[in-house]
């Protein structure tokens, strides 16, 4: 057990890592080059929350206590984040692919896009943060 708790850990970390780092870096540039960086984000963010969930059976099965439900409020905060990061950062990939409407309004969309998942992933690592010592 303590191997595959080493592995889940490392692949929850890098992959966290990457999500949130592309996530922080697009909202300050205002979504520049998110069109590309959105199907790996989607893959990170899947590995992260595949192996977040490993990690809690392993390490938080049976028990919900302040620990547990700060965790869980992060939790939730992620999987809002990447259905953000997928529903109005692809739609407006979309629109800017399908050339509907203005790009400019389509860049504008990606960009708060991934203002709101940053925000999202903000508190995502606070609450792994807290959860260690609450």
């Amino acid at each position: 057990m303590q191997s595959i708790l080493i592995i889940a850990l490392s692949l929850h970390v890098l992959s966290s890592v990457f999500w949130a780092g592309s996530s922080f870096t697009l909202a300050r540039t205002g979504g520049l080059g998110g069109e590309k960086l959105l199907v790996p984000q989607i893959g990170a963010a899947t590995v992260a929350i595949v192996t977040g969930a490993t990690l809690w059976q392993l390490v938080h099965e049976g028990s919900f206590g302040r620990s547990e439900q700060i965790l869980a409020g992060g939790a939730i905060a992620a999987l809002a984040a990447i259905a953000v990061q997928i529903i109005v950062g692809g739609g407006a990939i979309r629109q800017m692919r399908n050339g509907a409407g203005d790009q400019s309004a389509g860049r504008s969309r990606l960009a708060v896009a991934h203002r709101i998942a940053a925000t999202l992933l903000t508190i995502t690592a606070l609450c792994m943060g807290a959860a260690r010592y609450a």
